[in-house]
């Protein structure tokens, strides 16, 4: 099991289920007033049904696996089965209903799993693909995986996605994931230590690693999460990296595979 090499706490934190719930309510508010959900997102082949449709069927999964995990192996064998297609065809089938339905779907499905992963010990393993996980890995992924849509739709509608606080949690995430960063295009993590100094709104620094560290990133909050997410590529940023295994990490970074 990979767990995603992410060694998340397994205390129990409702500051990030609350901000799974506010990041999931922004974007709704944003969808509501977009009338065309036809209209294309940055991603390849994806309008902003496609984002919905996705985001709607992986609440629906982490439910199943959560509550069935046994039942939850049929999806998983899918996934195997159609490989990189897989995400791909579920986004356009639920794309195809209609916007209501989908959009009181998302809404239903995003309610439903926030009270299940609230009522579940926050160290209860499930499966999931290629890992296992906890509530307490579970809720910060889906808070990044909603952010990271919600993000292509803000773009394809032209709209400022205004930076939160809830990006700490998407930051936490992306620097947790230097390991699988590395792993994703075949290279061992360096075992130097690194030091992330991150802007936020409010004038703080968000800080991860030893002072003295020599490998080094630092800039804007929302410009990491765009990369880890990768929305923005390093070049498209201000971020800066000192040391060379600082910057490969940042060209390579992702928070999932």
């Amino acid at each position: 099991m990979l767990n995603y090499n992410l060694a998340v706490s397994d205390a129990d934190d409702a500051d990030v289920l609350s901000a799974l719930v506010a990041e999931g309510d922004e974007l709704d508010a944003l969808v509501r007033t977009v009338d065309d959900w036809s209209l294309p997102t940055p991603a390849a082949g994806w309008t902003v049904a496609h984002q919905i449709a996705h985001l709607a069927w992986s609440d629906a999964n982490v439910l199943s696996a959560l509550r069935a995990p046994e039942a939850f192996g049929a999806e998983l064998a899918r996934a195997e089965a159609e490989g990189g297609g897989y995400a791909d065809k579920a986004a356009a089938e639920g794309a195809a209903k209609p916007r209501p339905v989908l959009l009181e779907e998302w809404r239903a499905g995003r309610t439903e799993l926030a009270a299940a992963l609230r009522a579940t010990p926050w160290d209860h393993a499930f499966p999931w693909y290629m890992s296992q996980v906890t509530p307490a890995l579970m809720v910060p992924l889906r808070l990044m995986e909603t952010w990271a849509h919600g993000q292509d739709v803000f773009d394809a509608v032209g709209v400022a996605h205004r930076p939160t606080d809830r990006l700490q949690h998407v930051a936490s995430l992306g620097v947790l994931g230097r390991a699988l960063s590395f792993a994703a295009v075949g290279l061992p993590e360096p075992a130097e230590p690194f030091r992330v100094e991150l802007s936020a709104l409010d004038g703080r620094t968000w800080v991860w690693g030893p002072e003295t560290a020599a490998q080094r990133i630092q800039g804007d909050a929302m410009d990491f999460c765009l990369c880890v997410t990768r929305r923005r590529p390093w070049s498209e940023t201000a971020l800066t990296a000192t040391g060379e295994d600082a910057r490969k990490w940042l060209e390579v970074a992702r928070v999932f595979l």
